[in-house]
């Protein structure tokens, strides 16, 4: 489900629509790329920018995909795969999204939220959190919630706290997500405890990509905020 939301939310705010197929679901976890074992920055070109996060300890990326205007990349802990899983980070990136005068992070966001309540009007919940200033960038955050999903792995609750950041010339993603016990109603949503989690991958910054810099890109991990 989030795989799809995700990209059908970056199109209906006004990315463009990528090529081929990035909506359908990444079938297999790739097991060569490591989990790091202790929380470290995560930093990377994703178009225009460079976007760091800190990711959590013994999370691995399993699934990166880059498809004309429309990037995403999703980390699980080590272990999980994205048929079966606990907690999800993803990050996503909209080229060129930020020349569109119709979009907003606030309606980014709101088309997010708004994929989960079609997968389940009868156990969606959500929370806004409001506008926010991240590195400078505006910013829009909130929690969406389906009690009641079904999978071939099972019933299961889904919960993700969101984050859509206007860049200078992109818009970009950032989801912390949960799966847990079966509700067959709307899950209570505790904003303080999701705040936490998302705190985790903080901070969170959007730094120029300076030509011919290569990894581990210091000009942006050590720059003082």
């Amino acid at each position: 489900m989030r795989h799809r939301a995700f990209c059908l939310a970056l199109i209906a705010a006004g990315a463009p629509a990528p090529r081929a197929t990035p909506c359908a679901e990444p079938a297999k976890s790739d097991p060569g790329l490591a989990a790091v074992d202790v929380a470290a920055a995560n930093i990377s070109p994703v178009f225009h920018q460079l976007v760091m996060f800190t990711l959590p300890a013994h999370f691995r990326a399993v699934f990166e995909r880059t498809n004309g205007g429309f990037y995403i990349r999703e980390h699980l802990p080590e272990g999980e795969s994205v048929d079966k899983w606990t907690r999800m980070v993803t990050l996503t990136g909209a080229r060129d999204l930020a020349s569109n005068p119709n979009a907003t992070p606030q309606l980014m966001v709101e088309r997010m939220t708004a994929g989960f309540r079609r997968n389940c009007p009868d156990s969606f919940s959500t929370a806004v959190l409001g506008s926010q200033s991240v590195d400078g960038f505006e910013g829009f955050e909130a929690i969406a919630s389906c009690g009641h999903q079904q999978s071939a792995a099972g019933a299961y609750s889904e919960t993700a706290i969101m984050l859509a950041l206007k860049g200078s010339a992109d818009y970009y993603t950032l989801q912390w997500a949960e799966r847990g016990t079966d509700s067959r109603g709307p899950l209570t949503l505790d904003t303080a405890y999701w705040t936490k989690q998302f705190d985790r991958l903080r901070p969170i910054r959007l730094c120029p990509i300076v030509p011919g810099e290569a990894p581990p890109y210091l000009n942006c991990v050590e720059r003082k905020p």
